[in-house]
C-alpha cells in the first residue's frame, strides 16, 4: 500500500509526527488484511528527501512512529520500502519497489493486492503483476469487501 493518502492524510511532504494524521479506516483495513494472511508492505515515493525538505533520518523517525502505532493495535507492518529519488526505476509509476518486495518476500504477485491514491500507484502495481489494484476513493469499504 502507498503511505501518503492511504495511511496518513497527504498534506504534502509529511515527515513530522505532529503533521502525521491517520486516514480513518486504515487500521481496520490493515487488521482485516492481516487476519486474511496478507503481508502488509508500504511502498512509498518520498521525493521530499531528494528535494531537501527532510532527511533520511527524519523519514526513519516518522516511519518508526507510524509502524509503532500499527503495532500498538496488533498490526504488523512487514516492511516499508521507499524511494527518495525524483526519478528512476524504483520511483512509482515504475514497478521497482514492488519488484523489490516480491524478491524480498518471494511474493506471488498475482495474489497480491495494492491500494494507492494516485494513478501512478496503480500503474506501478499493475506493471509488477499485482492481481488486484485499488485506487482509493476516500473510503475503504469497497476494498474491505473485495478482500
Amino acid at each position: 500500500m502507498d503511505r501518503d493518502g492511504i495511511i496518513n492524510r497527504d498534506l504534502g511532504y509529511v515527515f513530522r509526527q505532529q503533521d502525521f494524521s491517520f486516514v480513518p479506516g486504515i487500521f481496520e483495513l490493515c487488521s482485516r488484511a492481516q487476519d486474511l494472511g496478507y503481508l502488509l508492505i508500504v511502498i512509498t515515493n518520498q521525493s521530499g528527501i531528494a528535494r531537501g525538505y527532510f532527511t533520511e533520518e527524519d523519514y526513519a523517525a516518522i516511519t518508526h512512529y507510524m509502524v509503532s502505532k500499527f503495532a500498538a493495535r496488533g498490526i504488523s507492518i512487514t516492511d516499508v520500502i521507499h524511494c527518495p529519488e525524483l526519478e528512476g526505476p524504483m520511483r512509482k509509476p515504475a514497478p521497482g519497489m514492488f519488484l523489490l518486495a516480491q524478491q524480498r518476500y518471494d511474493l506471488n504477485m498475482a495474489a497480491c493486492v495494492s491500494v494507492g491514491d494516485k494513478q501512478r500507484d496503480v500503474e506501478a502495481a499493475q506493471a509488477a503483476g499485482c492481481g488486484k489494484n485499488f485506487l482509493f476513493d476516500g473510503s475503504f469499504e469497497d476494498i474491505l469487501s473485495a478482500l
